[in-house]
C-alpha cells in the first residue's frame, strides 16, 4: 500500500528544484562504479541530465508504492544496479544515498554521493602554517563562540549524516546559553503542532527526518524544551526567491511573538553561507541577516569531512588527519578567540571532522561523542530470513515513530556487483550494532513484505536515554 507521506520529495513545494541541485553538485562528484562523469556544458548534456532526473523522479515515486522501508531500499539499489547508463546513475547516486542513509547504510551512503572537495582560490590559508592557532573540540569552542548570538546556523550534506552528529551534541550545550528555538528546513510545517506534542518524528514529520539520526536531532531538541519550527518555503518558489521565503518565514514564525527567542538552525549545504552569489541571488542566512539584522554564527561542516576516496578529501584535511589525528570534531581558535574556517568570507568557522572508523561495518560516529554505545544484533532476530531491517525504537513509543537507530543485515551473496554496502556478514547469524543511548527500548525486526519477525525489550546501559 502506498504511503501518502513518503510519497513527497524533499522539495515538495519546488518541483524543479530537485533538478538544478542534482546537477550542480552530481557533476562535481566522482561516481560509484564510474571511472568519469559526464562533462558538463553542451545541449546534449542538459538534455540527458534532465531526463536521468525525471527518471530519478519516477523510480522514486514508484519505489514509495511498496509495503515498507526495506522493500522501498531494495527496488532503489536494484534500479541503480540494473542500469549502465552513466548519465542516469550519476543523478541517481543522490536518490539512492538518500535511502542508504534511511535504512542506516551510511558508508554506502557516502559512497554513492560524494562531493569532491578541492582546493580553491578563496580558501584561507591553512590553520597548521599559523603558529597562533590550535585545536579545540568543536562542541565546547562552539558552545562559547554562541554566547552573545542570537542565532547560531549549522549546515549539512543531505547524504552524509555524520554531518549531522555535532548539531546534535551541540543542542544541549546551547540549550544551556539560553538558546530555545530549533528550525530545521526539512520539516513540514502541517506537522509542527502535532510533532510538538508527540515528542518524536513519523514520516509525517519531514524528508530527511526518515534518517534516524536526523529525528534523533529533533527528537533531542523536543526533550530538552526547545520550541520547533519549520521554515520551508510554502509557496512554489525556487532559486533565491525559496532562500528569501525561508528567510521570512524563520523571521516571522520565530521572532514575531518570541522578539527575545535565540534560534538554532539546520540547514543543508550554501543555504548558510553570509556572503557572495547562491543560485543566482542570495542565500537564506543572507536573506535572514537583511530583514532580521541579526548576525548569526555560520558553522560549515559539509567541506572538511572524509569521503569515500582520500583523493576527494581537502588538502587541508588530510594533512590535519595525518599531523594531528583528531578523534572528536574540532575547529581551530586563534590566541585572540577567533575562529578559522576555510571559505572565511561565508562562514564564521569550519569543523574538522576525524577520519571515520568503522566497528562491525558502521561508523563509530553513530555513538554522538559519548552519547551513545552499540549494542549487538544478530540474524537470529530475523528468524534466518534475509534481507532484514531491524530498528530500536525509545520505550513507549509506537512504530510510527522514525526509530533511533536502524540497519539492514542480509547475506553477500545478494550483494555480489552492487557496488554499494549494507551491513552483511558470511557468518551463520549476521551481526551487527545499533548505536543507542543508555536506556530502554523495543527492537522490531522487519521481512522484505514489511512483516514484525521479531519484538524484544532491551535495556541499554542501564541508565536514562
Amino acid at each position: 500500500m502506498s504511503d501518502p507521506i513518503r510519497n513527497r520529495s524533499p522539495y515538495r513545494l519546488a518541483p524543479v528544484a530537485p533538478l538544478g541541485l542534482a546537477i550542480m553538485l552530481c557533476l562535481s562528484m566522482p561516481t560509484a562504479g564510474a571511472a568519469e562523469a559526464p562533462k558538463p556544458g553542451g545541449s546534449a548534456n542538459v538534455h540527458q541530465q534532465q531526463a536521468a532526473v525525471a527518471k530519478s523522479e519516477q523510480i522514486m515515486a514508484e519505489a514509495k508504492t511498496r509495503s515498507g522501508l526495506l522493500s522501498q531500499y531494495l527496488f532503489m539499489r536494484d534500479a541503480y544496479a540494473s542500469s549502465t547508463d552513466l548519465a542516469f546513475r550519476v543523478i541517481f547516486n543522490q536518490y539512492l544515498s538518500w535511502y542508504q542513509t534511511w535504512v542506516g547504510d551510511y558508508v554506502g551512503a557516502r559512497d554513492s554521493f560524494s562531493i569532491v572537495q578541492k582546493p580553491a582560490r578563496d580558501d584561507s590559508a591553512s590553520p597548521l602554517g599559523d603558529a597562533d592557532y590550535h585545536a579545540e573540540p568543536a562542541v565546547d569552542a562552539i558552545a562559547r563562540m554562541a554566547r552573545d548570538r542570537k542565532a547560531v546556523f549549522f549546515n549539512e550534506n543531505h547524504s552524509y549524516p555524520l554531518t549531522r552528529s555535532l548539531t546534535v551534541q551541540m543542542l544541549s550545550k546551547l540549550r544551556e546559553e539560553g538558546f530555545d528555538t530549533f528550525a530545521s528546513e526539512t520539516l513540514y510545517q502541517d506537522d509542527m503542532d502535532a510533532l510538538q506534542k508527540r515528542g518524536y518524528a513519523t514520516s509525517a514529520s519531514g524528508f530527511y527526518t526518515e534518517e534516524p539520526i536526523y529525528a534523533e536531532m529533533v527528537h533531542e531538541a523536543l526533550r530538552l524544551g526547545y520550541r520547533v519550527v519549520a521554515y520551508e518555503a510554502l509557496s512554489n518558489v525556487t532559486g533565491d526567491a525559496r532562500e528569501e521565503e525561508q528567510a521570512r518565514n524563520l523571521k516571522r514564525d520565530v521572532f514575531a511573538d518570541h522578539p527575545d527567542a535565540r534560534l538554532v538552525v539546520n540547514a543543508g549545504y550554501a543555504h548558510i553561507q553570509e556572503h557572495g552569489k547562491y543560485l543566482g541571488g542570495a542565500a537564506m542566512a543572507q536573506h535572514f541577516a537583511r530583514i532580521t539584522d541579526i548576525d548569526p554564527l555560520t558553522v560549515e561542516q559539509t567541506m572538511m569531512i572524509p569521503h569515500d576516496k582520500l583523493i576527494s578529501d581537502h588538502p587541508y584535511f588530510r594533512e590535519i588527519q595525518e599531523k594531528l589525528a583528531p578523534r572528536q570534531a574540532i575547529v581551530f581558535v586563534d590566541k585572540d578567540g577567533a575562529a578559522w574556517s576555510l571559505k572565511a568570507k561565508a562562514y564564521d568557522v569550519s569543523v574538522v571532522f576525524p577520519d571515520e572508523t568503522l566497528q562491525r561495518g558502521r561508523p563509530t560516529w553513530l555513538g554522538l561523542g559519548g552519547l551513545r554505545q552499540p549494542f549487538v544484533v544478530t540474524g537470529k532476530m530475523c528468524d534466518q530470513v534475509y534481507p532484514c531491517m531491524i530498528e530500536a525504537r525509545y520505550a513507549g513509543e509506537p512504530d510510527a515513530a522514525i526509530p533511533a537507530d536502524r540497519l539492514v543485515l542480509e547475506f553477500k551473496g545478494r550483494l555480489a556487483g552492487y557496488g554499494d554496502r549494507v551491513r552483511q556478514s558470511s557468518d551463520p547469524d549476521p551481526m551487527a550494532e545499533l548505536w543507542l543511548r543508555p536506556g530502554t527500548y523495543e527492537i522490531l525486526a522487519r521481512d522484505i513484505s514489511n512483516k514484525a519477525s521479531h519484538r524484544q525489550s532491551i535495556t541499554v546501559g542501564g541508565g536514562k536515554p
